[in-house]
C-alpha cells in the first residue's frame, strides 16, 4: 500500500501477486529466506489468477516430479488454513478421467499404475459407476473411467490470500500497488527493480508476472 515503505534492496524481489507469486513467497519463507519482497502493481490476484478454474487434479502424468508436485500442492491446499486461519476453498469433490476407446483405456492405465506405484491412489471404474458419481454423464459412447476421490478444485483468490499471510507470517514483505517499470540489469544478470516508488536492488528477481511476464 502506499503508505508502507519500499525498501532500498531484498535478498529477492518477486514481481506478481498471483498464486504463483504467493507461492514462491510462501515456499522461500519456509526456507527461512526472510529478506524477501513481493510486489503487485494493483491488488493480490488481480492478474489472471482470480478467474483460474481452480482445479486440482493429479492425474494425467508420467513425470515423478509432476505427480510429487501436484500431490504436495493437494495437500498444501488441504492443511493451509490451520496454518494461517484462511481457508483455500479446497474441496475433495473428487475428479473423473474418461477413456472412449482402446487405445485411452491402455494409455490411462500406465498412467493410473505409475500414480500408484507414487502413493497416489487412482480407481478404475465402470461407465455404470461413472454415471452414478456423476449423473449429468453422457456413458454410451465410453468404456471406463479413472477415478480420483482426493482431488477436486480450490478458490483461486481464497488460496491465494492464503499463501500471502502465510508469507507474511515468516516475514516476507507483500507490496500492493506498485508497479515494476523495469528491470535492472549488470554483466547480462539482473541486479533489482525499478518501480514508480523508487528502485530495489537484489541479489534475485524473480518474474511471476504471468501472461504480462514475456513483456515485463
Amino acid at each position: 500500500m502506499a503508505d508502507q515503505v519500499l525498501p532500498q534492496q531484498a535478498r529477492v524481489v518477486i514481481i506478481g501477486g498471483g498464486v504463483i507469486g504467493c507461492s514462491v513467497a510462501y515456499h522461500l519463507g519456509h526456507l527461512g529466506w526472510k529478506d524477501v519482497v513481493l510486489l503487485e502493481r494493483h491488488q493480490l490476484t488481480a492478474g489472471t489468477t482470480w478467474h483460474a478454474a481452480g482445479l486440482m487434479t493429479t492425474f494425467g502424468s508420467t513425470s515423478s516430479t509432476q505427480v510429487e508436485m501436484r500431490t504436495y500442492t493437494r495437500e498444501l491446499w488441504a492443511r493451509l488454513e490451520e496454518e494461517t486461519g484462511l481457508s483455500t476453498g479446497f474441496d475433495r469433490l473428487g475428479f473423473i478421467e474418461l477413456a472412449a476407446d482402446d487405445d485411452r483405456v491402455e494409455e490411462y492405465r500406465r498412467v493410473a499404475a505409475f500414480n500408484r506405484l507414487l502413493g497416489n491412489d487412482v480407481e478404475e471404474i465402470s461407465t455404470d459407476e461413472i454415471k452414478r458419481l456423476f449423473p449429468l454423464a453422457r456413458v454410451d459412447d465410453l468404456k471406463m473411467g479413472f477415478h480420483l476421490p482426493q482431488d477436486g478444485r480450490v478458490n483461486p483468490v481464497d488460496a491465494t490470500m492464503s499463501l500471502a499471510k502465510g508469507a507474511r507470517q515468516l516475514g516476507v514483505t507483500i507490496l500492493e500497488g506498485v508497479p515494476v517499470t523495469g528491470v535492472s540489469i549488470k554483466n547480462r544478470r539482473a541486479t533489482g527493480v525499478v518501480t514508480d516508488r523508487g528502485e530495489i536492488e537484489a541479489e534475485y528477481v524473480v518474474n511471476c508476472a504471468g501472461m504480462w511476464a514475456r513483456q515485463l
